[in-house]
């Protein structure tokens, strides 16, 4: 293969809840990365890993950022953010059409730290039936920082993502590819199956609950092709672990029942999975919890 093609990391930064996993997951053309309608949901760095006519792609998913640090989660979740954007060739910031918020000023500070060249991507935009008033709002957002270019786009509905794709793409170094071309990311089957069981606790359950939940894969082997997978749920409260449970265990196995369907077709095998739920007081605000859970920034 020549060694004429762009090659680079392209970090996806905004606050939440503004389409980044969706973006990346159209980007890669399939579902990576976990979404839902609730902030937060994104909580580790993943890599989305493109390859497609000689150029290689790294993209970069990271949780939102925000300008609270009530816990250590918060504290993780920031500097998880913050860390991605080092010694990236390229970074796609997300921001929601019409809208700005705090959160938005706090990325914007952020950003104004470094020099990587920068692409606002302006989400949603297939909300606004009228086109005339998203012009002033883009000579507005456009005036707040050197953008190298600013795309109006709807992640959701895959509008404007190959304009997007190809700039980004112009502004990559040449270099040979530095994954295999059939990898599409760095993480392992065991964190995927992890992120899905979470994905489905959080469309699931009420406002609070997701942000005091994480899951833990403990045992992942096949045997005679079967996956045998075990997930621990780790919660904060007794009262928690009821809502996860339900009544006679209904949720918890809609929960398992809708993650093994998910596994299936990401793993291409049968899925035998088991799960518990676990109360861990006060992991959220513990360092050192958060480390034994697989929430690390190293």
């Amino acid at each position: 293969m020549s060694n004429e093609g762009h090659c680079g990391y392209v970090a996806i930064i905004g606050r939440p809840n503004v389409g980044k996993s969706t973006l990346l997951n159209h980007f890669i053309g399939q579902k990576l990365c976990i979404t839902s309608r609730k902030p937060q949901t994104t909580r580790h760095s993943l890599l989305g890993i493109k390859t497609k006519n000689n150029n290689q792609i790294i993209y970069i998913d990271t949780p939102g950022l925000h300008n609270f640090t009530r816990n250590a989660m918060n504290r993780y979740l920031n500097r998880a953010a913050i860390n991605s954007i080092n010694g990236v060739d390229v970074i796609v910031w997300i921001v929601e059409v019409l809208q700005w918020t705090d959160e938005d000023s706090y990325v914007l500070k952020t950003l104004t730290a470094n020099s990587v060249p920068t692409i606002l991507a302006v989400n949603k935009v297939d909300k606004i039936s009228n086109k005339n008033i998203l012009l002033p709002y883009l000579q507005e957002v456009t005036a707040k920082y050197n953008f190298i270019e600013v795309f109006p786009i709807s992640a959701l509905k895959n509008q404007n993502l190959d304009r997007l794709e190809t700039r980004i793409i112009t502004l990559l170094p040449k270099g040979i590819l530095l994954f295999p071309e059939d990898q599409i990311t760095d993480r392992s089957e065991r964190f995927l199956c992890a992120e899905i069981i979470r994905e489905k606790l959080v469309r699931r359950l009420g406002a609070e609950l997701p942000y005091r939940l994480t899951v833990q894969v403990e045992h992942f082997k096949t045997y005679r092709n079967v996956n045998h997978i075990s997930a621990l749920i780790w919660v904060e409260t007794e009262g928690q672990k009821g809502i996860i449970i339900g009544k006679k265990g209904k949720i918890l196995k809609s929960i398992g029942t809708e993650s093994r369907t998910d596994m299936e077709a990401w793993l291409d095998h049968k899925v035998y999975l088991q799960l518990w739920v676990k109360v861990k007081r006060g992991w959220c605000d513990s360092e050192r919890a958060l480390q034994q859970l697989g929430y690390s920034n190293t």
